[in-house]
């Protein structure tokens, strides 16, 4: 009977259109929309774990800041809220994004407010249209969003339908992605490009050994390490290193059902650590060519889940382990 007070409470909230809403309790995860601000923070157990934010001016949805079972920022702070001695590069580097450098010839990927109007007709934006659900148990989080993906003169070339899932397991946060993808009144075709697809801008400490002060290492489920990751395949990509002075690992998992599977890896060593199973040609240097289409109607769907572990570094084999749980999924 409680849980059903929760979900109505909800129900009740979004019908009579207040700025905030939420599902929450008095222990476990709590999920809460403050559409003035255009946002959904989600917690547990008091704490922030990341924020879903589809402010106009990012040009895209992201979730950020994204944050340890510690309290630590995985995330860069800069352009939102800046940070001592962080870099400032790549405006549209935010928190985590999905989305993609060549659609119809659009770039979606570097668009940001840093943009001179002159050139912004070769750029998309993704706009996000609805928070279709949201609820929160002692076990997860779950948010439910739609978003269009938009030429610069408002055609809409993609509905986007994404559910995000957020876990806590000891000092372990997960977020899962199930991103369904819709090719709306035309045809639409993902060129290759090596501008994509899942991406994370990671902390300056957390980059890999660029600098002073810098910790973190990737490695590839193929045994790959550091700068040699970067345009090779992988059903996987670890990220140990430092955080705050606590061991911190960063994984992206793959999933076998997407296209592109197992993907290529945009990892930097300046704190982009990103998958994109789209660009063959470029990380293949012309011997595989994908050019991923969709024809009108059709949809194609990807899986990611990121893994945020603190307290320890997490081997191979425990990642392994994830990744075979994940691909049951």
């Amino acid at each position: 009977m409680k849980d059903v007070r929760k979900r109505w409470c909800l129900v009740g909230a979004l019908l009579i259109g207040l700025s905030v809403t939420s599902y929450a309790q008095d222990s476990g995860f709590t999920i809460s929309e403050n559409k003035a601000e255009k946002r959904v923070d989600i917690a547990i157990d008091g704490k922030p774990f990341t924020s879903y934010i589809y402010s106009d001016s990012l040009m895209k949805p992201v979730l950020y800041p994204i944050q340890t079972t510690d309290g630590a920022f995985i995330t860069r702070g800069w352009p939102l809220e800046p940070r001592a001695g962080e870099r400032t590069d790549h405006p549209h580097h935010v928190g985590l994004w999905f989305n993609y450098g060549d659609v119809n010839g659009i770039d979606f990927w570097n668009n940001s407010s840093s943009i001179p109007s002159a050139e912004k007709d070769k750029y998309g934006t993704i706009r996000h249209l609805a928070v279709n659900m949201m609820v929160a148990d002692d076990n997860k989080a779950e948010l439910d969003v739609s978003a269009y993906w938009e030429k610069s003169d408002g055609t809409k070339l993609i509905k986007e339908d994404t559910k995000y899932i957020f876990t806590e397991t000891g000092g372990r946060r997960a977020i899962e992605l199930h991103v369904k993808l819709t090719a709306l009144e035309e045809d639409v075709s993902f060129a290759d490009n090596k501008e994509g697809l899942i991406g994370i801008r990671l902390t300056r400490e957390l980059e890999h050994a660029s600098g002073q002060g810098t910790t973190g290492l990737y490695r590839s489920s193929v045994g790959k390490k550091g700068n040699d990751v970067w345009g090779t395949r992988g059903a996987w990509v670890n990220l140990n290193g430092t955080l705050d002075g606590q061991p911190v690992s960063i994984v992206i998992l793959d999933h076998p059902e997407n296209v592109g599977y197992p993907t290529y890896w945009h990892a930097r060593d300046y704190g982009l650590f990103a998958a994109n199973p789209l660009g063959q040609k470029v990380f293949s240097e012309g011997d595989e060519v994908l050019d991923f289409k969709l024809k009108a109607g059709e949809s194609v769907v990807f899986k990611y889940t990121v893994l945020i572990n603190s307290g320890n570094n997490l081997s191979d084999d425990l990642v392994n382990r994830e990744a075979k749980t994940f691909e049951k999924k």
